[in-house]
């Protein structure tokens, strides 16, 4: 802990936090606040209230979102107020009550003010009057793993969630209490409660990550509702003047911002590329939308003069869409760097997110139709305007297409670009570190078909609150298994990771768009190079998503060019998911399993099968949900097949034991690995019956390799050719390229040729 004798330094910014640099209050002193001492003001406005109170009972919605929460809360008051004092990390006893608490407490805020019923004012005010007598003499939380310890959680993190909460629950009950009982709040758990997390933990408040967006926005949120500038300056700028170590880490791994800024507003400006993808992934956006989202909620009805939805040219808006379309059919985010399968926009930060965007945004319809899935909307201003869209028809499709987002504060930093074609779904990534919750893996990428996984991508090493597993926290399996590139579909280089996985290293560098091209819906193709990964070695990425109509569904096309200045070992993993049916190979399998090595994530596979490769394609088959998948792989003699499984050195469980195909070519300086995955057939357990069973692709074979172009032929069962031709130079749109192979000329302008 970087703090610890920096008792002094607290001293110092607070006495600084307290006059606001000239600069800070410029900004903000343009604008009226005419609202700011009116109550509510954050979510709910006193002319919103207005409108849901005439409406009620007619807004099929809302009404059923209105008696969802009315029957928790009441639930919740029947067994009376308890807010024990901290023990436990995340999943425990105590941590649940105290975020159920904060739940509850703005829940029954926004009741009290749609239903004009004291008796949830009353619950709000006694449990706050709870925790004012318990902060008063809190000590830190017991709990020392976290960098920044909270006092009510383990973590600040937590303690700023419980305020971001608390604040709505406030203000909605704020002229319900009197001058004396919120001068006690405000002086004994508020104030107290805002600076703590912020001066008070300025390693945790004062950079640039989900977790100081989160502080921002508790601090801010608060300012807002007790109308103290200068809780709004901290939370918009960061604590300025302070000086702390740039080089100190968290327990994520991650960074105290280097360029010195902080605060709300360089959160938004620099995670955020101009397309909105957030830099950390979609797991992450998803967790820190609502604090984004519902803290800019506030400040745009307390201070409009901020127009900060149009901050960054509306980035905050632009994000919504952009992380609904990292979704799959089934709404469910695609697992980039740290994120946790299953986690979609049916959670409550999603119904936030597009109640929100919707309200403030340019009311695009398509937002309805996703607000109509959750079936669900905020008892806000927001949420009133979502029902009343829904309840009039208004709703259209929300179509998600092929896309290309760019990462980086200015869209430099490389990206991740989502093709799709009927039911699959490519997702590759080319994009920047992801700050302290990316992985290392570069040029990777995951498949899917109908929401299910083909290929697939790991996720994190974590049971997200479920105590039995290392507190709910992230397991060391984290980092010695997913983080690490073994772990991912792409290649990995004499069993070492990208970066030697070190995230000073790889956050300095990204991947590079080579072209994208989405034009042509039969062809699509994103082409990316990765040049600092492995010092002297270069790799490009090109994948297809190709609909022929020789066969029954799409297929993916993968090509990987790796060019080095010396001989290495390359191995090259697909994670499949499902059941192994065929091969075109034979292979051994060990009477013991062993680890296939012994660092950099080796260490958690078993080597279940191996073989050397005898034929120019390899080929492997496989069932999963009912639907069929092959493999065809280019391959020379001498490339080892290698079957593995996840769960090696592993003794309590804590990995999931998934296979993987994995090709290894060894004392190789240029190389080439092709392949090819077709989805095709189905079988019915029911019927018994198998339809399409076997892979449409008889060969898979280069026929041009040079440092300006690559040339693959794939033939079918029906023996039609086609010719796929990708430059791996001179890619632009504009180009024109003339070739010869074989005695033809090929001519085409843009990137690729495919016929």
């Amino acid at each position: 802990m970087f703090i610890k004798n920096n008792i002094l330094l607290i001293f110092l910014v607070l006495a600084m936090a307290t006059s606001p640099s000239h600069a800070q209050s410029k900004s903000l002193s343009k604008g009226k606040k005419s609202n700011s001492k009116e109550h509510p003001n954050l979510i709910l406005t006193k002319k919103g209230v207005s409108e849901i109170r005439s409406a009620l009972g007619t807004i099929p919605i809302f009404d059923a979102s209105l008696a969802e929460t009315k029957a928790e809360v009441d639930a919740e008051i029947a067994l009376g107020i308890e807010t024990p004092i901290p023990v436990d990390y995340s999943g425990g006893y105590t941590h649940e009550r105290h975020k159920q608490n904060f739940l509850i407490l703005q829940k029954a805020g926004v009741l009290y003010q749609i239903l004009d019923d004291e008796k949830y004012a009353k619950y709000v005010k006694d449990m706050l009057m709870q925790y004012e007598e318990m902060y008063k003499t809190l000590p830190l939380h017991p709990k020392p793993r976290s960098y920044a310890r909270g006092k009510l959680f383990w973590q600040c993190l937590n303690d700023s969630n419980w305020l971001v909460y608390v604040s709505q629950a406030y203000d909605c009950i704020y002229n319900y209490l009197t001058e004396k009982e919120r001068n006690k709040l405000e002086k004994n758990l508020f104030r107290p409660f805002a600076d703590f997390i912020s001066v008070g933990n300025p390693q945790f408040y004062n950079r640039v990550h989900n977790h100081s967006t989160w502080g921002n926005a508790a601090v801010g949120m608060i300012g807002l509702v007790m109308d103290d500038e200068e809780l709004i300056q901290r939370a918009l700028y960061g604590i300025k003047g302070l000086e702390i170590d740039k080089t100190a880490k968290d327990d994520d791994g991650g960074y105290i911002n280097k360029d010195g800024k902080a605060g709300f507003l360089a959160n938004v400006e620099q995670p955020f590329s101009p397309d909105g993808y957030y830099t950390e992934g979609p797991y992450y956006q998803r967790y820190a939308m609502y604090p984004f989202l519902i803290f800019a909620e506030g400040l745009q009805n307390v201070r409009p003069d901020l127009k900060i939805f149009e901050f960054k040219d509306g980035v905050l808006l632009k994000s919504v869409n952009a992380l609904l379309t990292l979704s799959d059919a089934d709404g469910e985010f695609f697992p980039l760097n740290d994120g946790q399968k299953g986690m979609s926009y049916y959670s409550r930060e999603l119904v936030t997110a597009v109640d929100i965007a919707y309200h403030y945004g340019n009311r695009d319809l398509g937002l309805l139709s996703i607000a109509k899935q959750q079936d669900k909307v905020l008892l806000d201003d927001s949420g009133f305007s979502v029902a009343l869209g829904i309840k009039n028809g208004n709703e259209k499709p929300f179509v998600k297409k092929s896309i290309n987002l760019s990462d980086g504060a200015d869209g430099s930093e490389g990206g991740v670009a989502i093709l799709r074609n009927e039911d699959l779904e490519l997702v590759f990534k080319y994009a920047a570190q992801g700050s302290s919750h990316g992985h290392y893996d570069k040029l990777s990428f995951s498949l899917y078909e109908k929401g299910e996984e083909i290929i697939q991508d790991y996720g994190l090493a974590r049971f997200v609150n479920i105590e039995q597993k290392g507190g709910g926290n992230y397991l060391k399996e984290n980092k010695t298994w997913a983080k690490q590139t073994i772990a991912h579909n792409t290649v990995t280089q004499n069993e070492t990771s990208h970066f030697n996985a070190k995230y000073d290293i790889g956050s300095q560098y990204h991947s590079v768009l080579n072209y994208f091209s989405f034009e042509n819906e039969n062809v699509q193709v994103v082409s990316a190079k990765e040049a600092n990964a492995y010092p002297g070695t270069e790799m490009l990425r090109t994948m297809v998503l190709i609909k022929d109509e020789d066969f029954e569904k799409p297929y993916l096309l993968d090509i990987m060019k790796v060019t080095s200045n010396e001989a290495n070992q390359y191995d090259f993993p697909y994670y499949f998911m499902g059941q192994l049916l065929k091969t075109n190979f034979k292979y051994n399998t060990p009477e013991t399993l062993k680890a296939l090595g012994t660092d950099n994530g080796y260490q958690h596979l078993y080597l279940e099968g191996s073989t050397k490769a005898e034929s120019e394609n390899s080929k492997l088959s496989w069932l999963n949900e009912g639907k069929f998948y092959t493999l065809t792989s280019v391959t020379n003699t001498g490339d080892e097949i290698v079957f593995t499984r996840i769960g090696a050195n592993d003794p309590e469980f804590n990995l999931r034991r998934d296979a993987a195909l994995m090709l290894r070519r060894k004392d190789t300086k240029n190389t080439l690995f092709v392949s090819a995955i077709e989805a095709h057939g189905g079988y019915s357990p029911v019927s018994e019956f198998a339809v399409n069973s076997n892979s449409s692709i008889t060969d898979l074979k280069v026929i041009l390799e040079t440092e300006d172009y690559t040339a693959i032929a794939i033939t079918n069962v029906n023996g039609n050719t086609k010719l796929f031709i990708t430059a791996n130079t001179n890619a632009s749109k504009e180009a024109t390229h003339n070739l010869k192979i074989n005695d033809n000329n090929y001519q085409w302008s843009g990137a690729y040729y495919f016929k």
